[in-house]
Parts: structure tokens; sequence; C-alpha cells
């Protein structure tokens, strides 16, 4: 479905030369070359600088390289999804799955779930945690994934055009690097983070996130606010390097290992719940109402 000299040009990038990606993939590197040669005369643009030291990504390779990582993930999720529309069992609920919303939220709910329908299944649909894929994912809820669990408000529903069901509310917390100062502590005081970069979706992304910003900045000025744009790995990875604190949730314990997640004494919360389509099937109609009846039994 891609220019298979895409993931050619993926792994002479991450390797830095020609030699050890053709060690890789187990041809000569004279193929390599001719893959690279061919991939930067389609393209019309030059890729790589050839060094005494090595390759090293042009300007131009640097914005192919982040953009083919995700024509690559996009293209074998599409085959999934594909696949998973052949799937003819009307029974079968598609629950996508991403680090930052996994599926593994929704397991101490799924045996209620089959308490009211014992003959709906489940299928989990993984999925990478993108900008465009949550833009397509969430603004497609129905064509390839039924439900994706995460947090959300009304803004973030109007944005991604899909509808959500609450279950619960999660706290916020704050996610450290276990070798940060802070990592030590089972729980937070607002006072432990003064001093701190405080990292926090751009304003507008959510009303909760937008309050939390505003009590912050008007009685604890102390904390230095740090916007970012978008919920992924990178993200994560950044707080870890950085060693700056991080707004998570409860449920982002397992999203990266060498992170910490720590309950803050704080009255701010988000909604955590299922997005589904504005008009959902039958079949995940019948889910919803379930999921309504086993939560309201807990």
């Amino acid at each position: 479905m891609y220019n298979p000299q895409l993931e050619t040009f993926l792994r002479v990038a991450d390797a830095g030369s020609f030699n050890k990606a053709a060690e890789e993939a187990y041809i000569t590197p004279t193929a390599v070359i001719k893959q690279i040669n061919l991939l930067e005369n389609s393209l019309e643009v030059k890729l790589f600088e050839r060094t005494h030291r090595g390759l090293i990504l042009t300007k131009a390779g640097r914005s192919l390289y982040q953009d083919t990582k995700y024509i690559i993930q996009y293209c074998r999720d599409s085959v999934t999804r594909a696949k998973n529309a052949m799937q003819e069992d009307t029974n079968v609920i598609r629950i996508g799955s991403s680090p930052m919303t996994p599926a593994q939220l929704l397991m101490q709910l799924w045996p209620k779930f089959q308490e009211y329908c014992p003959d709906m299944k489940f299928q989990i649909i993984p999925f990478e945690n993108t900008p465009e894929n949550a833009r397509e994912i969430l603004g497609n809820l129905g064509k390839n994934i039924d439900v994706v669990g995460g947090i959300f408000d009304e803004t973030m529903l109007d944005l991604r055009k899909c509808a959500g069901l609450e279950l619960s509310r999660e706290p916020f917390c704050c996610a450290v690097s276990i070798h940060h100062r802070l990592a030590a502590k089972d729980r937070l005081q607002i006072q432990d983070l003064y001093g701190e970069n405080l990292m926090l979706m751009h304003r507008e992304w959510s009303h909760y996130v937008d309050q939390l910003r505003d009590d912050l900045w008007k009685n604890h000025s102390q904390i230095h606010i740090i916007d970012f744009d978008f919920y992924d790995m990178n993200v994560f990875n950044r707080c870890e390097n950085s060693n700056d604190v991080l707004l998570a949730i409860p449920g982002w314990a397992n999203v990266h290992p060498l992170l910490k997640v720590i309950p803050v004494e704080w009255e701010h919360s988000i909604p955590y719940g299922l997005l589904h389509a504005p008009q959902p099937s039958e079949a995940v109609r019948k889910f919803l109402e379930a999921a309504k009846a086993a939560t309201k039994k807990q």
C-alpha cells in the first residue's frame, strides 16, 4: 500500500549507514544504496548528507522521517481495520486501544457488561495515538472501531464529532520521572509542585484542564505551566527526559516504565468513559446501555 523504499529509508536513517541497514535487511549495501537513490530521484529531494562520519538526515529527510513512520503505521492499521470490517458477527464490539486509551481500563467492567449482554463479544483494535489517527478514528467511530475508552468533555466531543458516555470521574494526577525528587512521594500536596514545570494541554482542549490551569494561575503562581499540543508517547518521553511534571490520570500508570503517576491533593478531575458514534448501531447501543447499568451497579 506504500512504497517499500520508505521502509528502507527508515532503516537507513535509524542505522546511520548503508552497511548496517543492509545487514538488518539481509541484503547487500549496493541494493540499499540503489533504493535510496531511486527514492531521492522519485521525490526530487536529497534525504541524506554523506559524510565521513556516516549518514546525516537533511532537513527534508527529517521531515519525511516523521511522516513516513505515520504513513507505514497508518497503512498497517488500515489493513487491520479492513479485515475487521469483514467481521459479520453483529454482536462483536470493536474497542480501540492505544497507550493513552488502554482497553485495560474497561477490563473490570467487562464481566458486568456481559451480565446484561451475555452473547456480546469484544475485539481489541490497536491503533497508534497520533493527532491524525485521533482525528480520523474518533470522527469515524462505528466504521472500523465502535468505541474507545478515554477521558473527554463536551469541548473534545464537539471537536472530534463523536459522543461520550461517562462511566467515572478520573482525578488528575502528576506523572514524574522515577528519578525526579517527587517520585519518592506516594501523594502530592499542591505546594510540592512549587518551582516545578507542569505540562498541561493547551487552553480550550478541555474545560476541566482549563479550570485547573486558572486555579493554578490565580492561587499557585509558583508553579510554571508549560503548554503542549497532544498526548502521545513523545510527551511522556519528554516528561521523563526533561524532568518536568506531566498532568495525567491513574489509568496511564503503565504508559511509560520510567514514569510514576502520583495522586495530588486537589479537587480536579475529568470524565472518563466510552467514546462512540453520535448515532451508534443497535449492537453498540445495547453495549452502552449495559455499560450504564454495570456502572450503576458498582
